[in-house]
């Protein structure tokens, strides 16, 4: 979610450059942008712990002459790293994640149900914070569609329609019943559709790859088959993306692509929705005790998982265009 923000501020100030630190995994959500440099944090090597942040430090002082911080994450080890500059006389900023409103918004009783500053919005007062002009006057696409990797040119040879669908995240309260999204995959597929599946993982890669065995058509997998950034090609192509609330659905919103997206333990109350989506291709139920999380890392406290499992497939068809 940083990166349609980051697009702004630069094309805002173009006297600035930037340079992202984080996961080298991430490399290609920013290789895109002009004057935005990466580097990369091995947060489980050489970067690990206090004294890692401390070699990151030096390294990055080393490298670059850095006017300003600006620290997007606000967690132990963005906190820890921002000392090292602080205590060389950096200017500093960092998001406000706004912790309080978001647990009033999840309450169990009395929630305080009112829209929250969307990420976008926090990352944009961070880099206002810092002097740079940041505002967040459209929700274009950050990216242009991607060539197709040579490998997966065979997806796109017919005359139907591509849909993406991503039926996994991080925890299961997010997730819409898997049954139930086979079955969905299933149906789709009869009606001509092309269905690209999307995860991530041996476990994920499994249950995918087993769809694809079992349909008699149409139906393809995409997990552990490309590099992250020939996947990223891929998504920019399909004509609509089936998601969580997860990273699939942001993703494809930086491309442009109609996201249907499934809501159920969270909301987008809480700010997490993808950049440029229309609430009309939102899909989840009304239930008094939603939302109860903000990340959908609490169990349901009902035991039942009503918000997922009282959706119906047909009402993510009557979306599907």
């Amino acid at each position: 979610m940083t990166v349609p923000v980051i697009k702004q501020v630069l094309q805002q100030n173009p006297d600035t450059a930037i340079t992202i630190v984080s996961s080298a995994h991430l490399q290609p959500l920013f290789a895109g942008l002009e004057r935005c440099h990466f580097y990369p944090a091995y947060l489980k090597g050489a970067h690990k712990g206090v004294m890692g942040m401390f070699k990151l430090y030096k390294e990055l002082k080393s490298l670059y002459k850095f006017t300003a911080i600006a620290d997007l994450h606000n967690v132990l080890r963005s906190k820890i790293l921002n000392g090292f500059f602080k205590l060389s006389g950096y200017q500093q900023a960092t998001i406000d994640k706004g912790r309080k409103a978001k647990k009033l918004l999840t309450q169990k009783e009395n929630k305080l149900l009112q829209q929250l500053p969307t990420s976008f919005e926090r990352y944009a007062l961070v880099f206002n914070t810092i002097g740079l002009q940041c505002t967040l006057t459209d929700q274009q696409p950050v990216y242009t569609k991607q060539p197709i990797p040579t490998a997966a040119q065979y997806l796109f040879t017919g005359n139907g329609k591509v849909i993406g669908i991503a039926p996994f995240a991080h925890y299961k309260e997010k997730m819409y019943p898997l049954e139930k999204m086979e079955q969905l995959v299933t149906y789709l597929s009869q009606q001509e559709y092309t269905i690209l599946l999307f995860g991530g993982g041996s476990k994920e890669t499994a249950i995918l790859q087993n769809w694809q065995n079992q349909s008699s058509k149409h139906v393809y997998n995409m997990a552990g088959q490309f590099s992250f950034a020939d996947e990223l090609a891929i998504i920019s192509k399909p004509f609509q993306m089936i998601s969580m609330d997860s990273a699939n659905m942001h993703l494809a919103s930086l491309y442009g692509i109609a996201v249907i997206s499934i809501w159920g333990a969270t909301h987008p109350f809480a700010g997490f929705y993808g950049w440029g989506q229309s609430k009309e291709q939102l899909v989840s139920v009304n239930l008094p005790c939603s939302p109860c999380s903000v990340f959908g890392n609490k169990p349901c406290y009902r035991g039942d998982n009503a918000c997922m499992n009282q959706i119906k497939n047909e009402m993510i068809i009557g979306k599907v265009t």
